[in-house]
């Protein structure tokens, strides 16, 4: 009985003995497959469980490298081709304004059909960014693009031209939606320098659109020159394959695996690491929602921003159909006139009497151009001493002494240099506005938000033609003067913006929005 006894306590004890060791076994084999999956979502190493971060902490981190190089170059060349589709409505108005014997209004038309497009798509084209993904709509907007431009070149009659380029306004508002794109991949402290530097792309453009209006125009015609200039955008179709989705989309819609699989893929490109930790962001369901930018976080903000987008296009586009309405029809108050600018445009007989581009007048618009990159140096400078907001408020007013003094009499080469500090500033303009949009935005609403600002901006592209081209040949004064008093106004509504951007990473937390 005894023996039986120790025999069952023999037993009990043994029993007890593997089952400790099964135990043991089990739970060094959920240990050994718990640390098999940090690694695959964290990278080699082994990190605490509870560590997280986000997506901004990641771009943190990763900081600036080959990758941002590879996108800078990509998405600062669809600004090359945003740029040729607008600067190319400065060039060709003389030379259709000959074929269709077409008047100061209908040349005016031209560009209000195409930014009316840009404005109905721009909204549409920021919802649909926020809802499906920036990379689609942004590619999308390139294809659309390219095969109305080239159509357009086709085009049988002034009515099938208009049609046809407000098509190619509507995919350019598709092709903006890459700035939104390309501001969530750099680091916060590199966007001040980055995003003004674009402006080089956007230069080229119109530069390169200048040179082939120069150069195919006199011989070949204005439609070969367009089918020429589709040429960039048919190379970045295949080149864009290499940007990924945005990582901050991404989070947003829920699919943070994709998101780590691209945070990764840009840390090997940069030869960098990911912050320790999981890569934890709650999905947001109201993506793309206007009410965001109504809401009391951000009333103020939007109302503010859309009436300085609106002034932004409205004194860019003012500057560029100025100087070539200047320039075509010899308004120009100049005390050493040259022969080709005594002869002024007018009207005989009902019949539009007009007078092409001469080569003087290409090389005036070229070195216009270079006045959009000269003083991105200043640009930078302003924007990290004095932020966003007074450098809007400084540019803004500058513009406005520089727009009147345009009136003033004097040589070529002073009309000439004014010119060139005009489209410095209301590009250094342009700039701070688009990178202030980009930063104070939370991710849900940010492209709906860049959509609704460019498409007020394109309501001020829709008015300055008629402006800057019609009452242009009535009065200079009259023409230039609204351009001014907008830019003044707008200079002093700035002061009221709630939110100064500079320095924040873009967080949504940042500036009062939780999703």
């Amino acid at each position: 009985m005894l023996f039986w006894s120790g025999s069952r306590m023999g037993d009990s004890m043994r029993t007890q003995l593997v089952s400790a060791i099964q135990l043991q076994e089990v739970q060094q084999q959920e240990k050994h497959e718990e640390l098999q999956e940090g690694k695959k979502l964290n990278g080699p190493l082994c990190v605490p469980a509870d560590k997280t971060f986000t997506v901004e902490d990641a771009v943190e981190e990763i900081g600036f490298g080959r990758f941002h190089v590879l996108l800078f170059v990509i998405m600062g060349s669809a600004n090359v081709v945003e740029a040729m589709e607008i600067m190319l409505l400065a060039v060709v108005s003389p030379e259709i304004r000959c074929e269709w014997k077409l008047d100061d209004w209908q040349v005016a038309l031209v560009s209000t059909i195409v930014f009316l497009g840009f404005m109905v798509c721009g909204v549409l084209s920021g919802y649909m960014a926020d809802r499906f993904g920036r990379w689609k709509v942004v590619f999308g907007g390139f294809v659309w693009s390219a095969y109305f431009s080239l159509l357009t070149s086709f085009a049988p009659s002034y009515g099938w031209f208009i049609f046809l380029r407000s098509m190619v306004g509507c995919g350019v508002a598709g092709v903006s939606q890459g700035f939104v794109l390309k501001t969530e991949f750099i680091p916060a402290k590199y966007r001040a320098v980055l995003l003004p530097l674009a402006t080089i792309f956007w230069m080229m453009g119109s530069m390169l659109i200048i040179v082939l209006g120069m150069l195919v125009v006199p011989t070949l015609g204005w439609r070969w020159m367009i089918r020429i200039s589709v040429t960039p955008s048919i190379v970045l179709i295949f080149l864009f394959k290499f940007i990924p989705e945005s990582a901050r989309y991404n989070v947003s819609a829920g699919n943070v695996d994709a998101a780590l699989k691209t945070l990764q893929r840009i840390a090997r490109m940069n030869r960098a690491g990911l912050p320790e930790g999981r890569l934890v962001e709650p999905a947001v369901r109201n993506r793309g929602s206007w009410r965001i930018l109504l809401s009391p976080s951000f009333r103020r903000t939007s109302l503010l921003l859309w009436y300085s987008w609106f002034v932004a296009s409205f004194a860019y586009y003012g500057s560029v159909l100025s100087s070539s309405e200047l320039l075509e029809k010899n308004l120009l108050c100049v005390t050493n006139a040259e022969r080709e600018h005594q002869v002024k445009h007018r009207h005989q007989g009902g019949v539009c009497y007009c007078i092409p581009f001469g080569y003087g007048d290409y090389q005036t618009l070229l070195i216009s151009c270079l006045g959009e990159v000269a003083l991105v140096p200043l640009n930078i400078a302003l924007l990290n001493v004095f932020g966003r907001k007074t450098s809007l408020s400084v540019l803004q007013l500058l513009a406005a002494l520089v727009f009147m003094m345009l009136n003033i009499c004097s040589t070529m080469l002073g009309f000439t240099v004014l010119l060139f500090l005009l489209r410095s500033l209301v590009s250094m303009n342009f700039n701070v506005v688009y990178i202030y949009t980009a930063e104070v935005y939370p991710t849900v609403a940010r492209s709906l938000g860049m959509g609704f600002c460019t498409s007020f901006s394109r309501i001020g592209g829709m008015i300055a033609p008629f402006i800057a081209q019609v009452l242009m040949s009535k009065s200079v004064v009259l023409a230039l003067s609204p351009f001014a008093v907008a830019c003044v106004i707008c200079a002093l509504g700035n002061f009221l913006l709630p939110i100064e951007t500079r320095g924040h990473a873009g967080k949504d937390a940042d500036f009062g929005y939780i999703p």
